[in-house]
């Protein structure tokens, strides 16, 4: 017998009254967007100014529509394409669960540019505020797909393997917490030591490059020891499809961090 650790038994639903619910996941996602928000709100005028408080109060609203609409799109066209042709009014059924990060992040990004054009702000040094706090959303959603005993890893024999109540009786590595930690906790920390450096926020771009370089390798590392989605399986190479979709985001990011300058010497080339 390999030793594991039965998984808690964890209530998704976190307050209920009547037919009134509330999910652990619905929180995350709120929790992640106000703290975050709270954090971007004081990043923004710090020299190079990225723009003004206000200004972050007000992209809020567009960054939720970006994620949500970004997140259920993604999902559908990278996890789930059969739903485009057998039902496709399935794609509003938000409740069904089924985001992607990726898709999000095609939403936000694409948020970001129609509101820095609108507004007249600098889309890099935005962008720059912005990404440095998405982590916080990211490891709060990870530590929801826990508590909903979802996503979980592949089987495994360490001490530390847990038995998931819809996974099979084989223990499984709980990697939910691996991807909380990598792409919350340590991206979090770096972007923000990145961010709050003078002469690396005076780059645009560099901090949002390192999200995007940071997130894609954390997301492939995860992906080692994460089951990959059933209708999916492994793909080229044996690779799956959130490691495929990281890979984009790493040479991006790279190519970002390469490219930026310093304000004063990117305004005078």
């Amino acid at each position: 017998m390999i030793p594991a650790i039965m998984f808690p038994a964890f209530d998704p639903v976190a307050l209920a009254v009547g037919p009134f619910v509330v999910r652990w996941y619905a929180l995350a996602y709120i929790a992640g967007i106000v703290i975050g928000w709270q954090v971007a709100r004081r990043l923004i005028p710090k020299a190079p100014a990225a723009g003004t408080p206000e200004a972050m109060d007000d992209f809020v609203t567009w960054a939720t529509l970006g994620v949500i609409l970004g997140g259920r799109l993604g999902y559908v066209l990278f996890y789930r394409p059969d739903i485009i042709l057998s039902a496709p009014w399935e794609i509003l059924y938000l409740w069904h669960g089924g985001m992607s990060f990726h898709g999000g992040a095609a939403g936000v990004i694409i948020a970001l540019a129609l509101f820095c054009y609108r507004r007249g702000i600098p889309f890099l040094l935005f962008s720059d505020r912005v990404t440095s706090v998405v982590p916080v959303g990211l490891g709060l959603g990870r530590l929801a797909n826990f508590i909903n005993g979802e996503l979980w890893g592949r089987v495994t024999d360490v001490p530390w393997g847990m038995i998931f109540p819809h996974a099979g009786p084989e223990p499984r590595h709980p990697s939910q917490l691996y991807q909380a930690a990598l792409e919350g906790l340590v991206l979090f920390v770096i972007l923000q030591w990145i961010v709050r450096t003078p002469r690396l926020r005076a780059r645009p771009g560099f901090t949002a490059g390192a999200f995007l370089a940071g997130y894609g390798v954390a997301r492939i590392i995860g992906e080692l020891f994460r089951q990959p989605d059933v209708q999916l399986g492994f793909l080229l190479g044996g690779a799956t499809m959130g490691q495929l979709l990281s890979v984009p985001m790493v040479i991006a990011g790279i190519w970002l961090m390469a490219r930026s300058r310093p304000v004063a010497e990117a305004s005078a080339a």
